[in-house]
């Protein structure tokens, strides 16, 4: 495969990872409405578990999920993974069936800010002007927002920080996306299915169907490994320009099949973030763009 098709390879995964993030996912929470979020989140955890389990084998991965298992210090890191991703998707779960999709949109567009300010902190890297400009319009859209309904943003908040902290902690741990989903969901697994058990709240006649619920697996596996496929082919600059399909469709979701109030105060946040989000979004991609064009002889 040559580079430019593996580029339209890669950009046709990305494209499908963030539909399926940003568009199918809040659809199909919606499905499963009836029952509570503390139950789709263990459903999806123990979904999740089998179809990795059953693709492992065939994938090859059986070795590098033993190595895996075999290190302390990164099933210690992936521990903290795995809560952190826990938190996240029961926040998301509960926003979108508690009729808060703009606001989790909110919260997926100020991810890759906190990501910038997670990379400063922890990993000492520099901040660009661009950056910086972004973080600084960012927080003038939140305080706007905070101003107005007299309190924090708090839902979106926890949102972009446990993903920006989950995407730190698997930064930094040496594994795959596929071997570290399939662990995480190993060792959140036991308490999982404890929760269904203790609480008879696994299947009920008035829930969703066991095929519908069988489905929760597949829609959380099958972006992520789309995704981990075009982040190979894709430059990361060009990969995070995509990144924004995800809470944009989010937003025309919430607003337009969901009905949910789209305010002043909600356009002038999201006219800053956006804007900060343009700005470092060209400054990477031109960065990017300047490091791949060869010298000349």
């Amino acid at each position: 495969m040559n580079r430019q098709t593996s580029a339209r390879a890669g950009i046709m995964m990305a494209v499908g990872a963030y539909l399926l993030w940003g568009g199918a996912m809040p659809v199909f929470l919606k499905l499963l409405r009836p029952m509570p979020p503390v139950d789709i989140l263990c459903n999806r955890i123990l979904w999740s578990l089998l179809l990795l389990a059953l693709l492992a084998w065939p994938m090859r991965r059986i070795a590098a999920i033993w190595g895996a298992v075999r290190n302390a210090r990164l099933m210690a890191m992936l521990s903290a993974s795995a809560v952190l991703i826990a938190a996240n998707w029961l926040i998301y779960v509960s926003a979108v069936n508690g009729g808060h999709v703009v606001q989790a949109s909110l919260g997926y567009f100020i991810n890759p800010l906190v990501n910038v300010l997670l990379g400063v902190i922890f990993l000492r890297e520099r901040m660009s002007r661009p950056a910086g400009i972004a973080i600084l319009l960012a927080t003038i859209g939140v305080a706007g927002l905070a101003i107005w309904q007299h309190a924090l943003p708090l839902l979106s908040l926890a949102l972009a920080v446990t993903f920006g902290l989950y995407g730190l902690v698997r930064k930094m741990a040496p594994i795959d996306a596929f071997e570290g989903l399939l662990l995480e969901t190993a060792l959140l697994s036991p308490v999982a299915a404890g929760w269904l058990i203790w609480n008879g709240s696994g299947m009920s006649p008035a829930g969703p169907s066991l095929g519908l619920l069988s489905l929760s697996g597949v829609i959380t596996t099958a972006p992520l490994l789309m995704f981990a496929g075009a982040a190979k082919r894709l430059r990361y600059a060009d990969l995070g320009l995509l990144q924004y399909i995800a809470p944009t469709m989010q937003l025309l979701l919430g607003v337009f099949a969901y009905g949910e109030p789209l305010l002043p105060i909600h356009l002038f946040t999201f006219g800053c973030i956006w804007s900060g989000l343009a700005i470092y979004a060209i400054s990477s991609w031109r960065a990017a763009r300047m490091m791949a064009i060869p010298e000349r002889s």
